[in-house]
């Protein structure tokens, strides 16, 4: 089970720090990402982290992942947010390890937090 929470209001420009708390399994053999919808579309990746630590994002370094092994979480730290990231946030873990931005290669998801983000 993963549990995402952190969530919340913040003006443009301000930071939050989400976090996705795993239950009955260790993350750290997974490839973990974190998610938004888009309309019409499947949902898009914003930032992802291998079981060998190699990472990527598609928010110009905006955001930051990072895994804490002792407690079985990974954080998304959000800088310079924008209205545009308002959004439901979901991680998700891939049991192959890659991570990457497809949401197709994901096996197990949270329930998500919302993320509001006002101008």
């Amino acid at each position: 089970q993963l549990v995402e929470s952190g969530g919340g209001t913040v003006q443009s420009g301000g930071s939050l720090r989400l976090s996705c708390a795993a239950s009955g399994f260790k993350m750290d053999y997974y490839g973990v990402g974190w998610f938004r919808p888009v309309p019409g579309q499947k949902r898009e990746g914003v930032s992802w982290l291998s079981s060998g630590s190699t990472s990527g994002d598609s928010v110009e370094d905006r955001f930051t992942i990072s895994r804490d092994k002792v407690k079985n979480t990974v954080y998304l730290q959000m800088n310079s947010l924008r209205p545009e990231d308002t959004a439901v946030y979901f991680c998700a873990v891939d049991a192959s390890g890659r991570g990457g931005l497809d949401a197709d290669e994901y096996d197990l998801w949270g329930q998500g937090t919302q993320v509001t983000v006002s101008s």
